[in-house]
């Protein structure tokens, strides 16, 4: 496929080509040194036309119904408040293959017909937290081609929480009645860090369930300390089968952008998480650099067979790997 100019990626993006926003999401997503360059200039040049959209990160346990969830939401967005909405979400990378599934569009399958509606899935490839490493960029992407929500999900709950919390405005968690102990199998960890918590699948003979539940997630929330930014995370149930209760947990998510617009939190939030995002780019660049030596590439493996074999320290190992680099 030819390559495509700044300019005509520019364009396109601006202009709400979603070719063209397909093909500047893969050119970022790019491993190749040779599509590096033209990436960061693209999104320097879009950076201006970025930062109006509403961040929402969704997570859950596996089987929580997220994808359900997002169908539902994105059609709440689309058809009943008039709006556009863009899905990115992260898939598992398999750790021998390296392979994802990308099933997403085949589980959101009203979303996935709608014109106003761009979904992207996106391999992990292993990046730590589970959300791909280039997801914050495929955010800014859209939101220069006009989506002013955009919607991230995650592959689960475990590393991936402390990934997208650090790219959203709110972080939603939904959960499951009548799936053992709740309580217990909260993690305080990511309990501290939602914004929102809403009991999926509140229908049919699990509605007195989820509404239990409820009442107990949200007397639990009271244990934690009162957030810095003036928000008290609120416990909904709702059905994304059925539809119900998905308009309340948005109107969750206006509140919260409302009260964080008006007190400064949300740009501190945003200023913080860019700080976070430079940080981290950082840190992949530098073990690019240093996987990227050559003395590094003759030494590294022998000394991981020898720390394997317990003939070294990995303390030993690792000065001689930096002393390697730094001379």
């Amino acid at each position: 496929m030819r390559r495509l100019s700044l300019q005509h990626y520019v364009d396109g993006v601006l202009g709400a080509d979603r070719m063209v926003l397909a093909r500047a999401i893969t050119l970022v997503e790019s491993h190749l040194p040779a599509d590096a360059d033209l990436a960061a200039r693209l999104l320097d040049s879009l950076l201006p036309h970025t930062g109006r959209a509403l961040r929402v990160g969704i997570t859950g346990v596996p089987g929580v119904g997220k994808s359900t969830f997002i169908d539902a939401l994105g059609m709440h967005l689309l058809r009943d408040r008039g709006e556009n909405v863009a899905v990115l979400s992260v898939d598992p990378s398999s750790p021998i293959s390296g392979g994802s599934i990308l099933g997403d569009k085949t589980r959101m399958e009203r979303l996935a017909v709608e014109d106003r509606a761009f979904i992207r899935p996106s391999p992990a490839r292993g990046h730590l937290g589970g959300v791909a490493r280039t997801t914050r960029e495929t955010m800014l992407l859209c939101e220069a081609a006009g989506y002013r929500n955009v919607l991230v999900e995650t592959v689960g709950v475990g590393q991936s929480e402390t990934a997208v919390r650090s790219m959203t405005d709110f972080f939603l968690l939904l959960m499951l009645a009548g799936a053992g102990d709740e309580l217990q199998g909260m993690k305080r960890g990511i309990i501290e860090m939602i914004d929102g918590m809403a009991i999926n699948k509140a229908d049919g003979d699990n509605k007195p369930k989820a509404e239990r539940a409820r009442i107990e997630y949200a007397g639990a929330l009271h244990l934690f300390p009162a957030s810095p930014d003036g928000w008290t995370p609120s416990v909904l149930t709702c059905s994304a089968m059925e539809g119900a209760g998905i308009g309340e947990v948005w109107q969750m998510v206006l509140a919260h952008r409302e009260l964080l617009e008006g007190n400064g939190w949300l740009e501190r939030r945003r200023n913080l998480q860019a700080l976070s995002w430079m940080q981290e780019l950082t840190m992949v660049g530098l073990d690019a650099l240093f996987r990227g030596n050559r003395a590094i590439a003759a030494r590294l493996p022998l000394l991981e067979e020898e720390v394997r074999m317990g003939r070294k320290t990995p303390f030993a190992a690792s000065r001689e790997l930096l002393a390697l680099f730094g001379s």
